[in-house]
């Protein structure tokens, strides 16, 4: 472990001894998974989402999305909200606090009107939960009363949220839906109606495969398959577009962001925490490789953070920020030619077919199979570099356009 470096985090005024919670998912949906997780390392749990809707959930659930040998790229749930009864999740979140008194337990809930929301905020708030989610966002409950349908009506997002707070005084957080054009105007209304922070993103919306044979969408229940939710690495740039949006706002500036979707690794945490989220929530990556992926998370970041010269988490929060710009601001005034370095080069070709196929048709083999550059053809686009196997194209000359002649 990396001494002198601090990654605990004080968030809506709670204390996490390090920033990664699980989130409101199937992977902690009990007291023993949420222990078991709280025992490898995990700062917290945000317990999946309790109601007094009681789920009926359909068999198969699950289908994934891969790319050539890799394992899931993205994955796809057809799971609602806690199956088991409300009584049984609140007695958890009591005895998970009771047992893990320095751990963060934090209560997802979703009502259908309300007295509902109202009612199961002052509930979690008797089972001792140290903050609430309202979960506003998920895409595949079978009632419209619930889930994304609420999230995209800041009307209702705003009217629920004065409902959670008049069941508790407890902590805040509003989970948005990423299936809208801008979180904005959702999130606004959800602190206008005292929330404390938001949450995003939840899943995105999708059919991620057809079984072209029956010409079924999967996973297959009985022949027949919704539009649900997409999670995974796959998401992680809408993610990041959504948690900077809501940093940037000026409205939201000060709001605590918990950044969620296709966190596998301290690498993508840390482009969480870049553009302005604190606590991050995870749950795609522990299905594929379950809770001990909280050693990586933590000594990871650990690690970057001392190899920066920082001293804690919180002085790299938002520093990313201020360098996403609109398009029409970027500097179009300059060329960056590719830089090929032989003794990487293993002589594929995919460079040269995809700059003919796709490109400027700038690349060319000699009959010894060298990679030459037209200067002419070539525009500075990188989609050589970025089909490469093996890390052969560096970024090389710089050449400003006017002395190209353009």
């Amino acid at each position: 472990m990396v001494k002198n470096v601090d990654i605990s985090l004080d968030f809506l005024g709670v204390h996490f001894e390090n920033p990664f919670v699980l989130s409101s998912s199937p992977v902690g949906n009990c007291y023993e998974m949420c222990a078991k997780c709280l025992d490898e390392g995990w700062g917290g749990v945000v317990f999946k989402t309790i109601g007094f809707f009681i789920a009926n959930e359909v068999s198969p659930r699950f289908d994934n999305l891969r790319k050539e040998g890799t394992s899931f790229v993205g994955f796809r749930n057809l799971e609602q909200i806690a199956e088991h009864p409300l009584e049984e999740n609140l007695r958890a979140i009591k005895r998970l606090k009771e047992n893990y008194p320095n751990k963060v337990i934090i209560a997802s809930i979703m009502g259908q009107n309300e007295k509902e929301w109202e009612d199961l905020a002052r509930l979690v708030t008797e089972a001792k939960a140290d903050m609430i989610e309202c979960n506003f966002s998920c895409p595949q409950m079978t009632s419209h009363a619930m889930g994304s349908d609420v999230g995209v009506n800041p009307e209702l997002v705003k009217k629920y949220c004065q409902a959670v707070r008049r069941g508790s005084k407890l902590p805040i957080l509003s989970k948005m839906t990423p299936n809208q054009a801008s979180m904005i105007p959702s999130s606004l209304a959800s602190i206008e109606g005292g929330a404390d922070g938001i949450a995003a993103i939840n899943t995105v919306k999708s059919i991620i495969n057809i079984d072209v044979d029956s010409f079924v969408p999967v996973p297959s229940v009985a022949g027949k398959s919704p539009v649900s939710g997409y999670s995974g690495k796959a998401v992680k740039p809408i993610a990041l577009r959504f948690i900077h949006e809501i940093h940037s706002c000026p409205e939201l500036k000060d709001v605590p962001i918990s950044g969620i979707g296709g966190i596998e690794n301290w690498q993508d945490a840390v482009e969480f925490f870049l553009l302005g989220a604190g606590v991050l929530q995870v749950t795609t990556a522990i299905m594929q490789y379950g809770y001990r992926i909280i050693e990586d998370l933590t000594d990871g970041l650990r690690h970057y953070l001392a190899r920066h010269n920082f001293s804690s988490l919180k002085e790299i929060i938002g520093l990313a920020t201020k360098n996403v710009v609109p398009a029409e601001d970027l500097d179009r005034t300059f060329v960056i030619f590719p830089k090929f370095v032989s003794e990487k080069c293993v002589h594929c070709g995919r460079c040269v077919v995809s700059c003919f196929d796709g490109g400027h048709q700038a690349l060319t083999f000699t009959e010894e199979r060298k990679v030459v550059l037209d200067k002419k053809r070539c525009v500075g686009c990188f989609l050589c570099a970025n089909v490469c196997p093996v890390n052969a194209i560096e970024k090389g000359e710089k050449v400003l356009k006017k002395d190209l002649g353009r």
